[in-house]
């Protein structure tokens, strides 16, 4: 199983055509949209984390450059700055996946960071800003 996070850009001529639906059907792959700014008959860019077996994965990659998609693989990964954080908890309403949550009975937050699928809504959640977002653009495709 691979996964990886990536930014799509895609140029007007192809904008309104069901790219990712097609990664789906044909090329066996899940994904999970994390942003998408689409402008009809214009451009659009979408980040999402793209996951299947390798090989399928790498033929949907070429799949997408074939037609015009710009593909850019960036690795994207949050970290919590232990110095900041207060243990206030404000995080863990926010995590979609659990990768922040309460220990009981000491109340103490844990993050496990293998969990976390980068969303950054705790970045956006978290007052002391304890949680930090980094990127590894040279991240390779295969």
């Amino acid at each position: 199983m691979m996964a990886r996070m990536l930014v799509l850009r895609f140029p007007r001529e192809i904008v309104d055509k069901p790219i990712v639906t097609n990664l789906v059907r044909n090329y066996n792959l899940t994904f999970n949209i994390l942003k998408a700014q689409i402008y009809p008959r214009k451009e659009g860019m979408v980040v999402l984390e793209l996951r299947g077996n390798r090989d399928d994965f790498r033929e949907g990659v070429q799949y997408l450059k074939d037609i015009g998609v710009v593909v850019e693989s960036i690795a994207q990964a949050i970290r919590r700055d232990e110095e900041k954080c207060y243990q206030c908890g404000a995080c863990t309403a926010v995590c979609p996946t659990g990768a922040l949550h309460i220990e009981r009975p000491d109340m103490s937050v844990l993050f496990e960071s293998e969990r976390c699928s980068a969303c950054e809504l705790c970045v956006k959640a978290c007052p002391s800003r304890a949680m930090i977002v980094t990127f590894d653009k040279n991240i390779a495709l295969d």
